[in-house]
């Protein structure tokens, strides 16, 4: 078959790139389009996806994100029209608008059952719709996913993309970070995201302290250039602000700790083993929901209350699940 895929922020490369192996293996013929948004193209390009440049993201209000949804719909109709018999993405509304207007077959994946406008507009075009098994049905009913079209699967996506994933540690050499010391990965929040509009407090709580303690040292991984600008201006000792695309995955791995206020790395955090806190102001999803009951994933409300100590060994073993199961449920949209 001919398979679009769609990559239009930076999780999605390295959510598919696996799947996107797969499908070629399996003789598939996969086109890949991505936005210019964030890190997305760098880490496309830097996974070796070749995709096409398409769109850039809207900016934080919503006219912005209106237009840019109208302007990157027409342009993706156009490469439809190439011809597809499947369509996948993860919360892309524009591959899900193109592919329903030319009557491809669409798959809709995503780990956060709260991003209502998204989910209103993937979902109801998705012939399949991917989501983890913690996220409850009846919570998809609102986006008119019934049986028919829910495609639950077990675990965590991180732990599917990450299957094969062992940490590279000439990252924290290319980094300048001193390894003798506490080392902390800190995630900003998704500031231009409309289904998180209150201020986060707590993250510059967090950077001032970790800040002011002398035996840790913090590498800061913004989501935009205006916050890479921002962080910078404060010129805080001890924390570095990452100015490139790093390898996030084995920064991550190779840390002491990790505190987020997003939902993609600390999920990478409780699939590498590292410890991690959350600091996300949204609602909570269901994957983070059990994580917590599980207690392999901690909510912080105090900066004081975060442990910076070395990270201990880990006793249990990473969980490493079959990226095949995930490309098999996406093709089963046109079985």
């Amino acid at each position: 078959m001919r398979i679009w895929v769609d990559l239009s922020a930076p999780a999605h490369p390295v959510v598919f790139r696996p799947v996107i192996e797969d499908l070629r293996r399996r003789g598939h013929d996969v086109s890949v389009t991505a936005r210019d948004y964030a890190e997305t193209l760098a880490l496309t390009e830097r996974l070796g996806l070749k995709a096409t440049p398409l769109g850039s993201h809207g900016g934080g209000g919503r006219t912005g994100k209106l237009v840019s949804l109208m302007a990157r719909t027409i342009a993706m109709r156009q490469v439809g029209r190439g011809g597809f018999d499947l369509a996948l993405a993860h919360g892309s509304n524009e591959l899900a608008l193109a592919a329903a207007a030319l009557r491809i077959p669409a798959v809709n994946m995503f780990d956060y059952e709260f991003a209502i406008t998204q989910h209103r507009i993937g979902c109801r075009f998705a012939r399949r719709v991917l989501v983890p098994e913690a996220i409850p049905l009846e919570r998809l009913a609102r986006f008119g996913v019934g049986r028919d079209r829910h495609a639950p699967f077990p675990g965590l996506k991180e732990e599917y993309y990450l299957s094969d994933f062992e940490p590279n540690p000439a990252v924290l050499d290319s980094l300048g970070l001193d390894q003798s010391r506490i080392i902390v990965v800190l995630r900003p929040p998704p500031d231009v995201s409309l289904y998180h509009r209150r201020a986060n407090p707590l993250f510059p709580q967090v950077l001032l302290h970790v800040s002011g303690h002398e035996g840790a040292q913090s590498v800061v991984l913004p989501r935009s250039r205006r916050q890479r600008e921002d962080l910078r201006a404060l010129r805080l000792p001890g924390v570095l602000v990452a100015d490139h695309a790093v390898d996030g995955q084995s920064l991550i791995a190779l840390a002491d700790l990790v505190v987020s206020a997003g939902g993609t790395m600390n999920r990478e955090a409780v699939a590498l083993g590292t410890p991690v806190y959350t600091i996300y102001g949204g609602r909570l999803g269901g994957v983070d929901e059990q994580l917590m009951r599980e207690g392999r994933l901690r909510p912080l409300t105090d900066p004081r209350a975060l442990h910076l100590t070395r990270r201990p060994p880990s006793p249990v073993p990473r969980i490493r699940r079959d990226p095949a199961l995930l490309a098999e449920l996406m093709l089963g949209a046109v079985a």
